[in-house]
């Protein structure tokens, strides 16, 4: 029975669980409060009635029900709507977490998880010794998008999980501050001899990281390849659905309110470079995220989660054969090292790739703003058909500003055109085989009611080289004059370079005699395609043009590789567009959006994001509307997963746009919130 005098007052009794390690002390303390007592005021209570004499600071109450940390300690039990049947549990607020790399390396480290996701892989950046976190992002992975069939769960296993890398003494896990000035442009990288990467300079730039008392090479260097059992066991895409599922297996937690809600059991989370387009910003010093880069580039190439032609295929397994092959060969010449050879192989890899903006003479500045380039030449048409032979016709073409002219002939070309193809906003493809000297260029034009598909032939590899990069900087709707024009022709002739290859009489003869399985290099469709010897021997065909590599450079080499695939970055949805019948997938990319036909894979329409005026979700039908230039709009709602996944991935990949290349930049973490948040 109640008395009246407590029947009349104010008070309730709260059930709060405390979350500790002495067994003889009970774990439900039940109090009695009142909705004008603080969150301070209810822990201080509660550690009285708890009576075990212990530093307290890092406990919190977690609220169950809500998954949200009650932090604001001045705030009343009123103000932030708990009552009596709120679930409270007293607990640490840093724990220990699992986390799975994309080299499929597992760490156990100490992470707050009271803290936003964001800042959370910040501090997890600076334990890695990975810089830009931004880039990154935890990522849940639902049970099943691995395993390649239910009936083989028992059997199958994950590489590599086994052996797992301890950081939990980090100082940065431990809740302390991380040492300013970590991103410092006057540091001078020091490369270490045997494996050509920055570890050095890195670790000198994390003093407090744990990987500076362990070999930081565990996290530099990859990993040997999984066997072809291992790799036949996890699960590959085949179609555009089942990479929509698989995207929808992939929970990124960007926007998670706190670690604990994304990893409420201390589950493996992976951490993924989530934002393909941005993970090329100096490159150059950071050894640890060129192979975290490279790892998920080569995952996505042997699980076929993006497409690309067995050419290219055998280009990706070269570039990892050369990896394999000068590893060993360095660890095994190690001791021959002096201290002349410490050469910068990093800065001089990035030489080799790269076209400084500087590609003429000063002189010339003032032309290139004033005057925009064009090209002209002959190239042949190509129109498809339906239900007859393709229509290939020579023509004179002229490419200005972000439009194709083309017209009968040269002489022809003052007066009009017989088209002028606008190719802003369109998709460029390339359509080329080295080996059958064929060189194309596949152009898919917006138009009202679709998109238009041209075919551009060219003659030879350095003509090619012109035309794609004029098409695909006017695709973004920038022109020749754009500094980037030059960095992507040499882009694209270096990687045609690298499937140019014969075999040489200097070639390897026996496949048998290099230490390598082939069938860990390529993806399961071409293991069962060919024999071993008849892969290995085309293997070391392409592994001449690279055979040269060092370590370092052969692994920017397969990322510049990776990012010039046609669905380099797109993460597909399956959608249904207001006002139609038929279900779609949704092409997700850094600069734009794809409405795609599920059935035959086909591109119907683009958008770009730099056309794109406002956009918002309907939270409670699910429904993201958008609007664009020229009166355009579009909404839809996303099928294969929940609708904030990608309203997420537009605010963040526009957050990622507003970057600069400054070191010493902070990020701006309100706007990261303000284009990401909203949501219900």
């Amino acid at each position: 029975m109640i008395s009246s005098s407590e029947y009349g007052s104010h008070s309730w009794e709260l059930l709060v669980t405390v979350d500790h390690q002495h067994e003889e002390v009970q774990k439900e303390f039940l109090l009695r409060v009142t909705g004008d007592l603080h969150i301070g005021g209810v822990m201080l209570k509660l550690v009285e009635q708890i009576k075990i004499p212990q530093d307290w600071s890092d406990y919190a109450l977690w609220w169950e029900q809500k998954k949200c940390w009650l932090l604001k300690t001045h705030w009343t039990l009123d103000k932030c709507g708990v009552q009596a049947d709120a679930k409270l549990f007293f607990t640490t607020q840093h724990k220990m977490l699992r986390l799975r790399l994309p080299n499929m390396k597992t760490v156990r480290l100490k992470v707050s998880f009271s803290s936003m996701v964001f800042k959370a892989v910040t501090d997890i950046c600076k334990i890695l010794n990975i810089r830009r976190s931004e880039e990154l992002s935890l990522l849940k992975q639902s049970e099943g998008t691995l395993k390649k069939k239910k009936k083989k769960d028992k059997n199958s296993k994950e590489p590599v999980t086994e052996d797992i890398l301890n950081l939990c003494n980090s100082p940065v896990s431990s809740g302390l501050s991380g040492s300013p000035g970590l991103y410092s442009k006057t540091m001078t990288p020091v490369y270490d001899p045997i494996s050509g990467t920055p570890a050095s300079s890195t670790i000198t730039w994390f003093s407090d990281s744990p990987l500076t008392e362990q070999n930081c090479s565990i996290l530099a260097f990859s990993h040997p390849n999984c066997s072809p059992e291992t790799l036949a066991e996890m699960y590959q895409p085949r179609t555009l659905a089942d990479k929509a599922k698989l995207n929808a297996g992939k929970q990124p937690l960007w926007l998670q309110p706190n670690v604990k809600s994304a990893a409420p059991d201390c589950e493996s989370i992976i951490l993924m470079v989530n934002n393909d387009q941005h993970c090329s910003f100096l490159l150059q010093y950071d050894a640890v995220r060129i192979n975290q880069i490279y790892e998920q580039a080569r995952w996505a190439i042997l699980l076929e989660e993006i497409d690309c032609t067995e050419e290219e295929m055998l280009i990706f397994a070269a570039l990892q054969a050369q990896y394999h092959v000068s590893k060993l060969s360095l660890s095994s010449e190690a001791q021959d090292f002096t201290c002349e050879s410490e050469v910068d192989e990093v800065e001089a890899a990035l030489s080799n790739l790269e076209v400084t903006l500087e590609c003429g003479n000063t002189s010339n500045i003032l032309e290139d703003i004033t005057d925009i380039p064009k090209l002209a030449d002959n190239l042949r048409l190509v129109r498809p058909r339906k239900l007859s032979l393709k229509a290939i016709k020579p023509y004179w073409f002229v490419f200005k500003d972000t439009s194709v002219s083309y017209f009968k002939n040269k002489e022809s070309a003052q007066g009009e055109p017989i088209e002028k193809l606008n190719l802003k906003g369109c998709e460029v493809v390339p359509d080329v085989n080295v080996a059958a000297k064929k060189f194309g260029i596949k152009l898919l034009i917006p138009v009202a009611d679709g998109m238009n598909e041209v075919y551009l032939r060219c003659d030879n590899e350095n003509q090619y080289a012109r035309w794609m990069a004029a098409c695909v900087l006017a695709s973004k709707g920038k022109t020749m004059a754009d500094s980037s024009y030059h960095p992507e022709v040499h882009k694209i002739l270096s990687f045609l370079k690298m499937k140019n290859w014969t075999m040489s009489p200097q070639a390897v003869s026996d496949p048998e005699s290099i230490d390598m399985k082939p069938e860990c290099f390529v993806s399961l469709r071409y293991t069962k395609k060919y024999k071993s010897k008849q892969l290995a021997a085309r293997i070391l065909e392409a592994h001449q043009n690279v055979s040269q590599m060092t370590l370092v450079e052969a692994k920017l080499r397969f990322i510049q590789a990776w990012q010039s695939l046609p669905e380099f970055g797109l993460s597909y949805y399956i959608v249904r567009f207001k006002g139609s019948k038929k279900d779609d997938v949704l092409g997700v990319s850094y600069n734009r959006l794809i409405r795609i036909d599920i059935a035959t894979g086909d591109p119907i329409t683009t958008w770009r994001f730099s056309n794109m005026k406002q956009w918002n979700v309907n939270w409670e039908i699910r429904q993201v509307a958008i609007e664009f230039d020229q009166n355009v709009s579009i909404a839809f709602t996303c099928l294969s997963a929940d609708c904030k996944i990608i309203h997420e991935y537009i605010g963040g990949y526009i957050f990622l746009s507003t970057r600069s290349k400054d070191q010493n930049e902070t990020l701006d973490e309100d706007l990261f919130h303000k284009l990401t948040g909203g949501q219900e």
